[in-house]
């Protein structure tokens, strides 16, 4: 690329919204897709197959497009105007991970890409294609490559400027750039991150269990939360925000953000009843645009029902009687949990007995029966 380029290339790039604009060579190396398949083998990945089938082509750029000679990395700063984890204190309203609070990011930041590789493109005669998070992309191995930021011990990107608070996309070209250095870590000896995670799914230093992970159980999981992760929850009904949130680098965030993208009112601080009230219509239409809307109306409401059973609320009773007969098993046997952490002890009894009567599916019936056996175990002291 011209030198003359550089400049016009960042300015185009500004133009359309991102925040940071950074070059990394197309050939990074095999250390992160080394790091990657000892996560995979590690089982790690907990259900997300699609990591271990991907594999081979997430090793490096090249490994997904031989041709690609760099990659231009932008970053868009979605920094939150406050602290997320101020609504953990309110057990009534569900939690929603910051990035989900508007449209979805994934849109959004793929528009602008296409946007501004269509101008390099015609600009240098070359040939380019675009990237966000969802194809096999190392996307913050190579952003720390390209001096964007450095990978936290949380094993999110860290940058200087934005925290850890950078939405992150990739133009792979055929032409061949100048690279910027990387930057070194700057996480000194703070471990506030691992500190916050409330399930501890971040073991040690730039390590992370997604198995363990909130925003991989209410996010990822398809199936019932391990029970024995239900407590640590709290009211995070779409994803985890705690790491991030702690990451003294973030004092930059919001102060340097160019194009504000503000959550949703709605989304803000969303009542648990209204949303345990969603069928699939209702939620499809709530969250339209939403990132959300992509774990669809079952898996929300086990989430929100994970919220419930932790609030402590017996008004909210009213909101999980219903859940029981719901046509889903997995809303089903979520509403049996929720149940029995707020209701008194006849009730629970007495419904137990009823929906066993009428209950087939397996899982739902494991819920109650785990219920009993806890009932047990607390009434001997075991």
């Amino acid at each position: 690329m011209p030198d003359k380029l550089r400049p016009a290339l960042e300015a185009r790039a500004k133009a359309l919204g991102f925040d940071a604009v950074r070059i990394a060579p197309a050939d990074i190396g095999e250390t992160p897709g080394e790091h990657l398949a000892d996560f995979v083998a590690a089982g790690h990945h907990g259900t997300m197959d699609w990591m271990a089938m991907t594999l081979d082509r997430r090793r490096s750029p090249r490994a997904l497009w031989p041709e690609a000679r760099s990659v231009v990395v932008l970053g868009l700063n979605y920094g939150p105007e406050r602290d997320p984890r101020e609504i953990l204190e309110k057990p009534d309203r569900g939690a929603i991970a910051a990035y989900a609070g508007n449209r979805d990011y994934h849109d959004i930041v793929k528009g602008r890409l296409k946007q501004l590789a269509g101008w390099l493109a015609s600009r240098a005669d070359c040939d380019v294609k675009v990237f966000v998070d969802t194809a096999p992309v190392m996307e913050k191995p190579i952003a720390a490559h390209a001096g964007l930021g450095w990978q936290g011990k949380h094993t999110n990107l860290v940058s200087r400027d934005y925290g850890s608070w950078l939405f992150l996309g990739e133009i792979y070209t055929t032409l061949d750039l100048a690279p910027d250095p990387p930057l070194a870590d700057h996480c000194g000896s703070c471990r506030a991150c691992l500190d916050a995670c409330p399930t501890g799914a971040l073991p040690e230093p730039y390590r992370i269990d997604a198995r363990l992970c909130i925003s991989y159980l209410t996010i990822e999981m398809k199936g019932p939360i391990p029970r024995h992760l239900r407590p640590a929850i709290g009211n995070r009904i779409y994803g985890c925000d705690d790491c991030l949130a702690v990451c003294p680098w973030n004092k930059y965030a919001s102060a340097t953000r160019e194009m504000k993208l503000a959550v949703r009112d709605d989304l803000e601080a969303p009542r648990l009843a209204d949303l345990a009230a969603l069928d699939d219509a209702a939620f499809r239409a709530f969250f339209s645009g939403s990132p959300a809307k992509r774990i669809g109306r079952d898996r929300f409401v086990r989430n929100v029902l994970i919220a419930i059973g932790n609030s402590g609320d017996t008004a909210l009773l009213q909101s999980v009687r219903p859940l029981l007969a719901d046509e889903s098993p997995l809303v089903r046997g979520a509403a049996a949990w929720a149940f029995r952490r707020l209701a008194a002890p006849g009730a629970i009894e007495t419904t137990r007995t009823q929906r066993l009567a009428l209950e087939t599916d397996t899982d739902v019936r494991a819920e109650w029966a785990a219920e009993k056996e806890r009932e047990r175990k607390e009434e001997t002291g075991q």
